[in-house]
């Protein structure tokens, strides 16, 4: 008889270094990534106060070059893409022919006629291969960088001082930039024609832009981006860069004053290395949706309340004619919609948990859920039937009962999302 064997788990180029700090493991879409380095929790509330840092190398690279690639994307993906100026990035979706979504992707215009798509670790392959399979003429190149490619992410409120120490200079896109405002800091030196020196991008670079930068002597991509709810940045470097990069931004942030302290009166770590519980624990308080539990094949942008994404006024596009009859079905029978619940105590709601209505009727299902480290209460994200086909809404403070495998409820109701949003 044959043994199973099990399967061989890929390691990003920062695998030693998470190691080297405690790193407790998990399998990501064959991935072996750092899930916490001590506690999730303390991870989490380092973001929230300070910065964290994440390795988040799994995910898929994909480089769309040539005088085809704007119109080819146009096609593969439900949104504009020719009309993001250079240095800016959009969030946007591929879906099937049928409208139910493959993967959820940022798209950044990073150069003339080339475009960095950023896909899901697990969906890489079919990303590039769509991608491949729609270009339908349109003259471009498809280029899986994955391999070659290293992503690091900082999150959180300190995370221009984090980064001040690595980054150095950067290119003066004026699309990706905000204003100079009268009064603000000048540029901390001369760096050249059309390029910024260190702080002043960081500053200036506003959300969802991107541009080309050096950061500890490397050529990387800096992107102002991130689903944690934070301010954030996130640098693609060469795989074999991404350890150096890594030691300079912790290092800078060594040397930098903690602030404030924890429950037990220890001061705040500066900067936190954090791992994929954290992330997720992020996520859900941002209330953004995740490909895998509330975004999938089976279902459209629309049923997730995300139909914005969606340009309907584009003239083709995979899925488009669907999408189309699915917008005007608002409310329908068999249709859904996201929606944000909160609840009291300690007992977390889990995906897969049945939400009924206080009649008894089962109205949907959890897709994500946890106690949220911030809010100290359960918090989760539902996909639900619609609350009337004439207003399919649900009024926030609607109130449902959840109902766990084991058959134990527990009352929670609708919010707004997102359960988090930073004030100041």
């Amino acid at each position: 008889m044959s043994q199973m064997t099990a399967p061989v788990l890929r390691t990003t180029p920062l695998h030693s270094v998470h190691a080297a700090a405690g790193a407790f493991f998990t399998d990501a879409d064959g991935w072996r990534m750092p899930l916490r380095y001590s506690c999730a929790p303390t991870e989490h509330r380092a973001v929230r106060t300070s910065a964290g840092i994440f390795d988040l190398s799994h995910m898929g690279e994909i480089k769309v070059t040539g005088p085809g690639a704007a119109a080819a994307l146009d096609r593969a993906l439900v949104g504009r893409v020719s009309t993001v100026a250079l240095g800016r990035s959009l969030r946007t979706m591929m879906v099937t022919g049928a409208g139910g979504v493959i993967d959820v992707l940022m798209v950044h215009h990073v150069g003339e006629h080339e475009y960095m798509v950023v896909s899901g670790a697990g969906n890489r392959k079919r990303v590039v291969a769509e991608l491949a399979r729609r270009r339908d003429g349109h003259a471009c190149t498809i280029d899986d960088i994955s391999t070659a490619t290293a992503l690091i992410t900082v999150q959180g409120p300190r995370t221009t001082e984090m980064l001040s120490g690595a980054v150095e200079s950067g290119a003066g896109i004026p699309a990706a930039l905000h204003p100079r405002e009268t009064g603000s800091p000048t540029d901390g030196g001369d760096c050249g024609p059309d390029v910024l020196c260190g702080s002043t991008l960081l500053r200036r670079l506003r959300r969802h832009a991107a541009v080309r930068a050096t950061a500890a002597g490397h050529s990387v991509l800096l992107a102002r981006a991130g689903c944690t709810g934070e301010d954030g940045f996130e640098l693609f470097c060469g795989a074999e860069d991404a350890v150096d990069l890594w030691t300079v931004i912790t290092g800078h942030a060594a040397t930098l004053p903690a602030r404030g302290r924890d429950d037990d009166g220890r001061p705040l770590p500066v900067l936190t290395p954090c791992g994929l519980a954290a992330r997720e624990s992020l996520r859900l308080e941002a209330g953004v949706p995740l490909h895998g539990h509330e975004l999938t094949e089976s279902i459209t942008p629309w049923d997730a309340s995300a139909g914005d994404a969606v340009d309907l006024d584009k003239p083709d596009f995979i899925g488009r004619r669907a999408l189309a009859v699915r917008a005007g079905r608002e409310g329908a029978a068999g249709t859904t919609r996201l929606v944000a619940l909160i609840g009291r105590g300690r007992c977390a709601a889990r995906a897969g948990d049945g939400v009924f209505d206080l009649r008894g009727r089962r109205v949907g299902a959890i897709t994500s859920g946890l106690l949220s480290p911030t809010l100290g209460r359960p918090i989760a994200l539902a996909l639900l039937a619609p609350a009337s086909p004439e207003e399919p809404a649900w009024a926030t403070g609607t109130t449902f009962n959840v109902e766990a495998a084991g058959g134990r409820t527990r009352p929670m109701e609708v919010v707004t999302a997102p359960f988090y949003r930073r004030t100041q």
